[in-house]
Parts: structure tokens; sequence; C-alpha cells
């Protein structure tokens, strides 16, 4: 971190949060942790737990109350208040900054990334994913935190397995999102007659994502959140060429009616991250 106010913000913030009952490590996270915040961006801030020793959130309550602006209108959940994924958080408003507190269990974030290395991937539905939560996302997000507040060596020992980006994990995901992007074309192609328009969206978004999360284990990225993926691929070595504009125009032409139009162009996307 190189501004100074950022770094005033989380010397107050760990100096804050560590003091709280169950929180084992504090990291910094998302864009500001890799170097692609805007002004506009929040503060994501990893508060890393162990299952035997769960944060005490009414605690990490009073402790929001004296951070935000809110005062005693801030609050945080209880573990698991965000989906079974998502364990919880606060969304909280300091000095004027977001910051989004985001609770995460060490000893499942290490599964994690002990299946990944066995190239094992599975998808579950949460909340805030609109396309599936991988638990290889908390392996993503180890290996790009700034940790802030480390006592007992966990997060950094975590961290050490994190690159470079397991080969199982790569063809494991391929296996899965490939097929699962051309089932969704299938699917689409399936009830074209049937001119249902926010089905065949639904279908080529998934067939997206599904791309992406190919693209990106083609290029030895982890993908973190479905946000902002598209934009991510187009700076990558292997892809389809122009694959923004053309992902684009896949959308374009759902919503003018051209759906023969979007289904070609999304099977040729669909191929060309198939034959990389």
């Amino acid at each position: 971190m190189t501004d100074a106010n950022d770094e005033v913000l989380l010397r107050r913030l760990v100096v804050a949060l560590s003091g709280v009952p169950g929180v084992a490590a504090i990291a910094l996270g998302g864009s500001r942790a890799r170097g692609t915040a805007t002004a506009e961006s929040d503060y994501d801030i990893g508060l890393y737990y162990r299952a035997s020793r769960p944060i005490d959130v009414a605690a990490l309550g009073k402790v929001a109350a004296i951070l935000a602006d809110r005062g005693v209108e801030a609050s945080v959940t209880p573990i698991g208040g965000w989906g079974p994924w998502i364990d919880g958080g606060g969304w909280l408003v300091i000095g004027g900054v977001h910051v989004d507190l985001l609770y995460r269990d060490i000893d499942r974030v290490a599964a994690a990334i002990d299946d990944a290395h066995a190239g094992k991937v599975e998808r579950f539905y949460q909340p805030g994913h609109p396309h599936a939560f991988l638990p290889t996302i908390y392996m993503g997000e180890v290996a790009h935190a700034l940790v802030l507040h480390d006592p007992h060596g966990a997060l950094a020992g975590l961290q050490s397995r994190t690159r470079p980006y397991p080969a199982a994990l790569a063809g494991g995901i391929r296996e899965r999102f490939e097929w699962e992007a051309a089932f969704a074309l299938a699917n689409a192609r399936k009830s074209f007659d049937r001119r249902d328009v926010s089905y065949l969206a639904g279908c080529a978004f998934r067939a997206i994502a599904c791309v992406c999360q190919t693209l990106f284990a083609v290029n030895g990225v982890y993908l973190l959140n479905e946000k902002g993926a598209v934009a991510a691929v187009d700076g990558f070595a292997s892809k389809p060429a122009d694959f923004g504009t053309r992902v684009a125009a896949v959308y374009a032409d759902l919503g003018s009616g051209a759906h023969a139009a979007a289904l070609a162009r999304l099977e040729a996307l669909v191929s060309e991250t198939a034959a990389l």
C-alpha cells in the first residue's frame, strides 16, 4: 500500500479488530489487495477464525459501533448470516469510506486448498454469486490477500500453498465447466422455439460464466467473482479473440430479438475456448 490514508485506516482497523475474541487473522482483500482499486472501491477486510473458536459477534458489534460513522446503528451478522459459504460480516462506513467485514473459517479455507490441489471442483448456490460459489474462491482470496494481522502464521502458511496455480485444479475446472458451457448452450437451443428470452439469457449467462472459469484456469488465474470476469479475460494471453466485445454482442442480439445470431456467437466462444 502506498497511499498514506489507506495505511492509517488499515492500522486503525487492525488495532480495533485484532482484539475481538475469535479473530485469528486479518487480511485486506478485493481490488485494493490486487492493486486494481479505484477511488470508489470498498475495503474488503477478511476476518479469519477457527471453527473451534468462532468470532465473538457481540464483541465485534461493539467494535463496529465505535468504528462506524453510524455508531450504534452499525451492525454485523452472526456466523453464516449471508449464506452457507459467505459466512457473514458487516457493511460499515468509516470516515466516509465503505468497509466490508467478511468472516472466513481458516479450517474450511485450508480444506478448500487441499481439494484444489487434488483437482476437486465443486459449485454451490450462494446469494451474491449469480453463477455459483466455488470453494476455490477461498484459495484465490488467500493468494491475493495482503496480510495485516497473523500472529500465529496461519494465513502465511496457507498463502504459501497458493502458488503456483495447481495444474490439477486447472484440469478439474476445465473438465467441469467446458461440459457445463456446452450443456447450457444445448439447453438454450432446445428451448429456442419458445422464444423465451429470459430463459435464453439465463442459459447464455451460465455458458459465458463457465467459459470464464475455463479461461481463468487456462491462464493460471484464480476467479474470485463473476463480477468483472469478462473484462479480466480480455487481459489474458490465452483467450478467444475480442472476447469482451463478442460477449457483449451475445447479449445485444438476445435483447434485439436476434436469438439465432446470439446462440451462434455463443457456440463459437464455447468451441474456441474448448480448443485452447
